[in-house]
């Protein structure tokens, strides 16, 4: 079995603090790592691996050069081979664009690769947490796909994923080839052994460029190909604290609210 995660290098976003003045994040300094909800894919296709020792997983990324150390990461925890796809043509690039040169690459890399039984992504990115660009993967290569995965096994020609609902957790069977999108589960990812962090360090990432993917249309990647802009980004007004009102009983505590209500001419 071959399966194909799609990871994304994220900033820390509990280190991200906003510039005052621009109203834009301050990357300098933030340190990047690979997006959660990623991580917990790529724990999914291990745990295929674990009990069908033939399966190989290859990670997938789009992004700057620096993003093979997320790819690396990857590589030292679970993954077999990694592919980067960058170019500046692909700068400014939407949720829509994005998940068309991501698909576009896909077809590239199940030709170096032997095609792909199932492709696994996050459910979403913790930095623009639109959950789009999976489902649209699915879309552009016309396959099935299961939303908000928790974990997955083979059933013979069949993926069985068990997703997550409001009511709880159903199970669904899905023909492969397909794509799975995951949540957190209960578990957590495993860790890299340093055996494989020292392969990882050595380990060659090819970059895929437009020129590598013949069937792409630029038209449909970066700015040009991306319906959706962001006009405006602002920081939301912080509210100063509330005041708590707590007398001996109910209706004193009603009248101290209807006075302070009045003094600030609310009432």
């Amino acid at each position: 079995m071959n399966i194909l995660v799609c990871v994304k290098q994220v900033p820390d976003t509990t280190e991200i603090k906003i510039d005052p003045v621009k109203n834009t994040l301050i990357r300098e300094g933030v340190p990047s790592i690979v997006n959660p909800f990623d991580g917990y894919a790529l724990e999914a296709a291990a745990r295929i691996r674990d009990k069908n020792p033939d399966t190989k997983i290859v990670v997938l990324s789009m992004g700057p050069e620096q993003a093979k150390a997320a790819l690396k990461e990857c590589l030292a925890i679970a993954a077999d081979k990694a592919y980067l796809v960058s170019d500046r043509a692909f700068g400014g690039s939407d949720t829509l664009a994005t998940s068309y040169i991501i698909s576009e690459t896909i077809k590239k890399v199940a030709e170096l690769e032997g095609g792909f039984d199932a492709i696994f992504c996050g459910k979403q990115a913790i930095d623009g947490d639109t959950a789009q660009v999976g489902p649209e993967i699915a879309e552009h290569l016309g396959l099935p796909q299961v939303t908000y995965g928790l974990e997955a096994e083979l059933d013979g020609a069949t993926l069985k994923v068990r997703k997550e609902v409001e009511e709880g957790v159903e199970v669904i069977g899905v023909k492969m080839p397909c794509l799975v999108t995951f949540t957190k589960p209960a578990w957590d990812p495993r860790y890299p052994t340093i055996k494989r962090k020292m392969a990882a360090n050595k380990a060659e990432i090819p970059t895929l460029t437009a020129a590598d993917l013949p069937t792409i249309n630029l038209d449909n990647a970066g700015l040009k190909g991306s319906p959706t802009k962001v006009k405006k980004t602002f920081v939301p007004q912080k509210k100063t604290g509330g005041v708590k009102i707590k007398e001996a009983d109910n209706a004193e505590s009603a009248k101290v609210l209807f006075e302070k209500l009045s003094a600030a001419g609310i009432i």
